[in-house]
């Protein structure tokens, strides 16, 4: 594989609006950076509620149409759409790593998991097929069909510019809806690539646009009357605002919240793995992301290197034991980017800090417990339960532990169990305010509405009209 081209566009990022590229009505912009520069590479709009309430706008003049186009006709357009993110799937992680800073074969992966996604809604003329019942009553026939929502909205994180928002924008449309993607501000870039392959696919105007902005764009998707549904992904106090928030204005919510990156050592296995660990963890390759080597690269801002930061000192003031540090670290040619080793906690607590609360950044916290009982009791108390891993030879602990853990998503000697496209993804407890997981069916059943018709025609309407409940007889 060749070094990838860097992404090095100047240009402001605007919003994309009705199928065109649209400077904001409103002066307020946020730098984007280099992470592993530590400059600024170029500014994004903040959308005004004028801006948002212009995305709305072209969103619902759109879902008519677009909502009444068969789903062959919808999916036709999405195979067009994946052969495009195929074709640009280097210029796509290219992008996610100048902004976000993550290495490029990381940076390739997001985006075919985003794809992924794609192709599982290509699927849509039989995802939406209904149910039809003959005879459920005398001369009475039932069916069930499920209907798009109209405009909805998809709130998305720095961590996975290109993937997540992936998650929820092919199923939606597929659906029949019509979509306002609000990216970070932190790496929006790649959200306009993804809106300008779309409306090369054919996908009409208005269907897909994008607000960039903060706080001020989400409250006004939350509050604007004509947004239907909203997704969010983020950290958990804002998922719980925006599904109480929602909920306030009536709409359908799906919020998944945070995690923490916390490994909790069963008996003697913690003398065996943690040497290994810190050897690991001190040698593990940070550069810059372009460099095709590179394990690691910068963190996405300075305020997150700070707040990262932040809780290796709370760990140290708390008591937890720090085997390796990896503050302090220079990466030569790049002085000024936002750099932070790996670091690793032992004998770490569950009242501490650098347990109970999602670090977002490259340190693992170790915690001992003797025996398997504990192990289970310790992660089910925590009030996250987003993913777990558990490493074992043993099928009787993996079959108990995959029962009785309270987790939404269980890998058995898989790190990293982010379900497939056609499964969906989703925590439990404060991980997920809502009632659906991302993407596969349930996303289909999130972006859809259920109608049932009941039809009767008889022979002869001599006796008159009639006005009683239909059972079955």
């Amino acid at each position: 594989m060749n070094a990838p081209q860097a992404f090095e566009i100047k240009e402001d990022i605007a919003h994309y609006i009705g199928g065109h590229v649209v400077l904001p009505q409103g002066t307020r912009f946020a730098d984007v950076h280099n992470p592993a520069k530590g400059s600024i590479a170029r500014r994004v709009a903040l959308a005004s509620k004028a801006d948002v309430g212009k995305a709305v706008a072209a969103a619902q003049a759109a879902f008519p149409a677009w909502g009444n186009t068969s789903p062959l006709r919808r999916a036709r357009i999405l195979f067009k759409y994946l052969d495009l993110l195929n074709r640009h799937r280097d210029e796509l992680a290219a992008i996610i790593t100048a902004e976000h800073g993550k290495v490029f074969t990381d940076a390739q992966g997001e985006v075919t998991r985003g794809i992924e996604i794609l192709e599982f809604a290509t699927a849509i003329p039989e995802l939406l097929k209904g149910d039809y019942t003959e005879q459920v009553s005398t001369d009475i026939d039932n069916w069930v069909m499920r209907q798009p929502l109209g405009v909805v909205a998809g709130i998305t994180p720095f961590n996975f510019p290109v993937m997540v928002p992936m998650w929820m924008f092919p199923v939606a449309i597929a659906c029949g809806n019509t979509f306002i993607l609000k990216p970070s501000p932190t790496d929006p870039s790649a959200s306009l690539l993804l809106a300008r392959l779309l409306k090369e696919a054919g996908l009409p105007d208005g269907v897909f646009n994008v607000v960039q902005g903060d706080k001020e764009a989400v409250d006004a998707l939350i509050e604007h009357p004509d947004v239907k549904a909203i997704s969010f992904v983020g950290s958990t106090p804002i998922a719980n605002y925006i599904y109480e928030r929602g909920a306030h204005f009536g709409k359908r919510v799906q919020a998944l919240g945070g995690a923490i990156s916390v490994a909790v050592l069963v008996g003697d296995a913690a003398d065996k793995v943690m040497p290994k660990l810190i050897e690991r963890t001190k040698t593990l390759k940070v550069k810059n992301g372009l460099e095709l080597d590179a394990e690691m690269g910068p963190i996405v801002t300075r305020a997150a290197l700070d707040r990262i930061t932040g809780y290796i000192e709370k760990g140290v003031a708390g008591g937890a034991k720090l085997l390796v540090d990896g503050r302090g670290l220079k990466v030569p040619g790049f002085d000024q980017g936002f750099w932070l080793g790996g670091t690793l906690f032992d004998a770490v607590t569950p009242d501490m800090t650098i347990y109970k609360e999602e670090i977002f950044g490259p340190v693992l916290s170790c915690v001992r417990v003797p025996n398997f009982s504990e192990a289970l009791e310790l992660v089910n108390a925590h009030e996250f339960g987003n993913g777990v891993a558990c490493f074992t030879s043993d099928g009787n602990i993996a079959r108990e532990f995959a029962r009785r853990v309270q987790v939404g998503m269980v890998g058995i000697n898989v790190p990293i169990p982010v379900p497939m496209a056609w499964h969906g993804f989703g925590g439990w407890k404060r991980s997920l305010f809502g009632d659906t997981h991302a993407y596969g069916k349930e996303g289909v059943r999130f972006y859809t509405k259920q109608k049932s018709v009941m039809q009767r025609w008889p022979e002869s309407i001599s006796k008159g009209a009639e006005f009683v409940m239909p059972t079955s007889k």
